[in-house]
């Protein structure tokens, strides 16, 4: 989690810096339908390397936004699902859907 040295003065710095990339994006995106395992969301984003999910999980956890459960099972299963955090995050994520289906459209036309 980010100090209050760290965090930038601007808050849409501070929710850039939390969720701006592409992979916590789209990580965030798959999280609101249910929890995820690792491979399923390796396989769902494709292009996602391993580092880089991993990384952004790492990321995502120690900010707050998702939660990660191993349940006690051989193999161990781990699932990643949105804390109230990363739920309240539910209408930047609508209205980014929002614009983007707008856009398409009038791209369509």
């Amino acid at each position: 989690m980010m100090t209050k040295e760290e965090m930038p003065a601007c808050p849409v710095a501070t929710t850039v810096q939390l969720i701006g990339s592409k992979w916590k994006l789209l990580i965030l995106r798959n999280l609101r339908m249910r929890p995820w395992r690792f491979n399923e969301l390796r396989r769902d984003l494709e292009g996602v390397s391993q580092k880089v999910l991993t990384d952004s999980l790492r990321a995502m956890e120690e900010d707050g936004i998702i939660t990660r459960t191993v349940y006690p099972e051989v193999p161990p299963r781990v699932e990643y699902a949105l804390s109230p955090l990363g739920e309240s995050m539910a209408p930047i994520l609508d209205a980014m859907e929002a614009w983007g289906r707008s856009y398409q459209k009038l791209m369509n036309e």
